[in-house]
């Protein structure tokens, strides 16, 4: 009984996320769209109203993962070549806005703009925090959601790869791609505790563990120009038309 209430509740919520209504301006959206939209509102303008206490941060980050996985869902990396370019230039973008620009400009611009320093006004929210638990001086760790997205991008796309050829965890190469941006992640913090503090672009770290162990694997299993040029099976697996994301 139990299993057929399940299969029942999931084909009624992808029926409703399936049917569409036509809406002024907007065009077709979703009933569950229009369901949640209200509660999804409410809970913004609550933060926005409450974004000075103490645990606001839930929020901010609540609000932050989901616009992440928005972006994720939306904008997809054809292949591995556009997806090193990318990084690429991203990488230097962060270290030129986190070092260069400290010399240029006695400050490091990326860290301001991402604080809200001596501004007056609260920092743009484009990033996620936590409180820092056992740090006797307080404050938050923080990252930007470009050191968020910009990997992710590589990511989801070595999950839609996988997902296309049906491979298993471990023949597939989701599963290194997020070992490998949470090793880089973890060396972001370990350098940031090492440099006492000071801001460190997460690029720096994440960007040549991401990619590198992609490049790495794909040439030792021989796939690296399919990767490079192609970007998805000749023949994708007819299990599933294509993934979520």
């Amino acid at each position: 009984m139990r299993y057929f209430i399940v299969r029942y509740s999931v084909g009624w919520f992808e029926y409703v996320a399936e049917s569409y209504v036509k809406v002024p301006v907007l065009g077709a959206v979703s009933y569950l769209t229009i369901a949640i939209s209200p509660f999804c509102i409410a809970f913004g303008v609550l933060w926005a109203v409450h974004r000075h206490v103490s645990f606001a941060w839930i929020g901010q980050d609540i609000l932050g993962i989901t616009l992440i996985i928005t972006v994720l869902q939306i904008i997809r990396v054809p292949n591995l070549k556009v997806g090193t370019v990318l990084l690429g230039c991203a990488l230097l973008y962060d270290i030129f806005w986190v070092f260069v620009s400290k010399k240029l400009f006695k400050k490091s611009v990326m860290i301001v703009v991402a604080r809200g320093d001596g501004s007056g006004e609260d920092g743009i929210p484009m990033l996620l925090k936590i409180p820092r638990m056992f740090d006797p001086w307080g404050g938050y760790s923080i990252i930007g959601f470009g050191d968020i997205i910009l990997p992710g991008l590589l990511v989801a796309f070595s999950l839609r790869y996988d997902w296309l050829s049906n491979r298993r965890l471990k023949a597939g190469y989701f599963l290194w791609a997020m070992l490998a941006y949470g090793l880089g992640l973890l060396i972001t913090y370990v350098a940031l505790n090492l440099m006492d503090g000071h801001g460190q672009p997460a690029l720096l770290y994440i960007v040549p563990f991401t990619l590198g162990t992609l490049i790495m694997l794909a040439m030792k299993r021989g796939e690296l120009m399919h990767l490079w040029t192609r970007g998805e099976p000749y023949r994708p697996c007819p299990h599933m038309v294509g993934p979520t994301y």
